[in-house]
């Protein structure tokens, strides 16, 4: 299980021992099985305040003891590992052509992991607030039916939200200015846990630093490759919103100036060149294909690529050129060290990467594209989601800990 890099870190101030407390959960979630001995000589608190912190932790069922270990120098140790059995932290996905919910418990073990389709253009933000909060409650019923609190619900959309939860503008939902965050929360009656609204680019970003094969590494980029194509960045293990919370509008960077005309009513940007509506195109009648019919024509893409049909394979190393040329960008730009492909380019990415990995090849300065390594993610089409429970994981890793009393029993 990866973390977050941007836990806490003992501290001398008012809330000293809530601070001290997510100090020794986040150390026992990273170094399981250990012992109080491990936690004093690692963050430097001494061995009476660590038997102290890990005594509240085991009464609030975050931490367990599982019997000792004589594998040292020494008397046998009581060995710590994670609990959070009564606990839970939840996700949903609002995208333009389904909602796709995640729970998982404080070790990132899924609980649940749901998805249905959902008509996001044609669906007023009102209609959209009742489906989502229908779902959500939904997601929460199970958690108490399985004896868990829910400890918080962030929720994805692809678009601009403000650091307050506000979707000031997501274009393929047709949608601004929506208080997405506070009319949720007046949706679901007070759930009695915070609800949260971010980018789902954002979100994702945070489920491959937590859980991805590439968890943990500092400096990664994760694309979200559905209707629309956004970034989440992270650098130095923290994930990057900018002053108001609206970086990582990738997809927006022109890429071809005579190009075609993008949703956003610019031209030649890369969702327009590089998205997944350059590769899927449009019917039989010239019109752009309808979000609902995106996977299935995409498995026809696939299908025909399998066999060889050279148009398809001419067609898709052209996507990836230019999916390569944007991505030079980032890593000309940002230097990291894996930009992660996600949604539906992950089944597209045998025939992308080839032709995309010579252009970062080709257009980055520093030798060998800087280090920076292009991959398809391996969490599938809810990685949003699953970013949305990570986000309240790290609220958990940050100090927010349920207090003494507040688990089922």
């Amino acid at each position: 299980m990866i973390t977050s890099t941007t836990g806490p870190q003992p501290a001398d101030f008012t809330d000293v021992r809530a601070t001290n407390l997510a100090v020794v959960l986040r150390f026992v979630r990273e170094n399981a099985p250990c012992s109080r001995a491990d936690i004093a000589a690692s963050t430097g608190l001494n061995k009476a305040t660590v038997s102290s912190l890990v005594a509240d932790l085991i009464d609030r069922r975050l931490v367990r003891e599982t019997g000792l270990t004589e594998n040292r120098v020494g008397r046998p140790a009581t060995m710590l590992v994670l609990d959070g059995s009564p606990y839970a932290a939840a996700g949903i996905e609002v995208n333009v052509d389904y909602l796709t919910a995640v729970a998982v418990d404080l070790s990132g073990r899924r609980l649940l992991s749901w998805r249905r389709s959902f008509q996001g253009p044609a669906a007023t933000p009102a209609q959209a607030v009742a489906e989502v909060a229908r779902l959500a409650r939904r997601a929460v019923a199970r958690m108490v039916k399985e004896e868990r609190q829910v400890l918080g619900l962030a929720v994805a959309v692809p678009g601009l939200v403000g650091v307050d939860g506000r979707v000031r503008l997501a274009p393929n939902l047709g949608w601004r200015d929506v208080d997405l965050a506070g009319d949720l929360a007046k949706a679901l009656r007070d759930p009695g846990f915070p609800v949260q609204v971010d980018n789902d680019a954002n979100l994702g970003a945070l489920a491959e630093h937590r859980f991805g094969p590439f968890g943990g590494i500092g400096n990664l980029v994760y694309l979200t490759g559905e209707v629309g194509v956004g970034a989440g960045v992270i650098l130095d293990g923290r994930l990057r919103r900018g002053g108001q919370g609206y970086s990582g509008e990738f997809g927006h960077i022109q890429i071809d100036p005579g190009g075609p005309e993008c949703r956003c009513g610019r031209v030649g940007c890369l969702e327009a060149v590089a998205g997944i509506g350059a590769v899927v195109g449009r019917d039989a009648q010239g019109a752009p294909v309808s979000p609902a019919e995106v996977e299935p024509e995409l498995d026809e893409v696939v299908r025909r690529a399998r066999a060889g049909d050279r148009a398809t394979l001419g067609m898709l190393a052209g996507v990836g050129g230019n999916l390569g040329r944007g991505v030079a960008v980032i890593a000309n730009l940002l230097n990291p060290e894996v930009v992660v492909l996600g949604g539906y380019y992950v089944p597209l990415a045998p025939w992308l990467l080839p032709a995309a990995e010579a252009e970062i090849r080709r257009r980055t300065i520093a030798p060998e594209a800087g280090g920076c390594r292009l991959v398809a993610s391996t969490l599938g089409y809810g990685a949003a989601a699953l970013g949305g429970a990570a986000r309240v994981l790290d609220s958990v890793d940050s100090g927010r800990l349920p207090h003494r009393g507040e688990a089922p029993p």
